[in-house]
């Protein structure tokens, strides 16, 4: 069993760890869980005996101590490291790889069943065995530095963010290949951010903050806690407190306003990219016309009293409608299903105004483009008493590309 007591450790007079304890049994997994800069890469790093810093505490490995051993003894003892990066050999095979974690002494002899333990574990590698690593993806990479660790038949396997830079798809199955190495009998002491899955497959689990564990707790039971589904598990909104703690209600959300803003009809001048509202080039205002419009709609389909035109005798003596704009002078026809077909009274009106838009279109493609200089001018104000916002649209220009072919006997011309 690893066991590690009031481990210390400090850059300077950085303190990056502060009298961390913990323990790791044979057959179990064990994650630890924290913030960026919390400590934890360090803690395992101290733990195999490649930590830079000053280290202090006390790590014993099935009771034999090993704090100022060097990394390869704490190797030949039993921990074998799997670095945060993989640190793999890129440009030899698969199977080098492999057979350079048999290095040790107390695997040498076990060099051809820990290989074929390791095909077991993830039968991809059989068929990459000649492969050359640096040509893999990420996910058999990381198959390839956890393989060369277990060919050094550790009895505690220590793993540094193994899914990090993995597919989903892949951390799942790296999650499973791990139950079965611990299956295997071999503890397994892991840092990853992935906190829902490491736990899903643990067995205990701590908290280190700011550079001290906090807490221990079964995987189960830490999968429960709020403080824990706040600050790892996205169980939560606000920052979560100690382990235990209630979490905080997140406070009603205020209503929202569904009723967007008017929008308003702009158009841009084709050579200067200067925004001009469709009111400013028509000179009209286009709320009063389209108000108009209606009020001339609505009385063609009214007679002079109101009532629905009759079709049966297909008549209406083309009074002045309801709305009061534009009068008629002759009695119009219907096809005899209550349409009018002929032009007098409110559908003279109709007409006219059909006039009025042609000539208004007319004075918009008259407008001339501002100059290039000029500044924009602004959009159309508001009416008086609302609060709505005029929307512009913005029209940017595409760059123009040149293309230069070089020549035979030297220099450029362009295509």
């Amino acid at each position: 069993m690893l066991e590690v007591r009031d481990l210390c450790v400090s850059y300077g007079k950085h303190q990056a760890l502060d009298g961390a304890a913990l323990h790791v049994a044979a057959g179990e997994i064990v994650v630890i869980l924290g913030a960026n800069g919390a400590g934890k890469s360090t803690l395992l790093k101290a733990v195999s005996g490649v930590c830079e810093g000053r280290v202090d505490g006390s790590v014993s490995l099935s009771g034999h101590p090993l704090e100022g051993m060097s990394a390869d003894q704490i190797v030949e003892e039993g921990i074998a490291l799997v670095p945060e990066g993989r640190g793999i050999f890129g440009d030899l095979t698969v199977e080098e790889n492999l057979r350079l974690g048999a290095y040790p002494e107390r695997a040498r002899h076990e060099e051809a069943a820990n290989l074929e333990r390791v095909f077991a574990l993830f039968p991809k590698l059989v068929e990459r065995r000649r492969q050359i690593v640096r040509t893999m993806s990420g996910g058999e990479q990381q198959m390839v530095a956890i393989g060369r660790a277990m060919m050094s038949a550790p009895e505690i396997l220590t793993l540094d963010e193994p899914s990090l830079g993995l597919s989903p798809l892949l951390c799942k199955e790296l999650f499973q290949t791990l139950r079965a190495v611990r299956d295997l009998g071999i503890g397994v002491l892991m840092v990853e951010q992935n906190a829902k899955q490491s736990l899903a497959i643990a067995d205990r689990g701590y908290l280190l903050e700011n550079t001290r564990i906090v807490h221990e707790e079964s995987a189960a039971a830490l999968m429960t806690d709020p403080a824990v589904q706040a600050a790892y598990l996205g169980g939560g909104a606000g920052r979560a407190g100690r382990p235990g703690a209630a979490a905080q209600p997140r406070p009603a959300a205020k209503p929202v306003d569904t009723v967007l803003p008017k929008p308003a009809i702009v158009a841009v001048s084709p050579t200067s990219g200067t925004r001009l509202s469709a009111e400013t080039l028509a000179g009209l205002n286009m709320d009063d016309l389209l108000a108009k419009a209606e009020a001339v709609a609505k009385a063609a389909r009214t007679d002079p009293v109101g009532s629905p035109l009759d079709g049966r005798n297909g008549t209406e003596n083309g009074a002045a409608s309801d709305a009061g704009i534009g009068t008629g002078s002759g009695p119009g026809t219907s096809d005899g299903h209550g349409t009018r077909t002929g032009p007098p009274g409110a559908g003279g009106d109709i007409q006219a105004m059909l006039k009025e838009f042609e000539l208004a279109a007319a004075r918009a493609g008259r407008a001339k483009p501002l100059p290039r200089h000029t500044p924009a001018i602004p959009p159309a104000p508001a009416a008086p008493g609302s609060d709505e916002k005029p929307v512009t649209i913005e029209v940017y220009r595409a760059p123009r590309v040149e293309i230069y072919k070089r020549r035979p006997g030297g220099g450029f011309e362009r295509t």
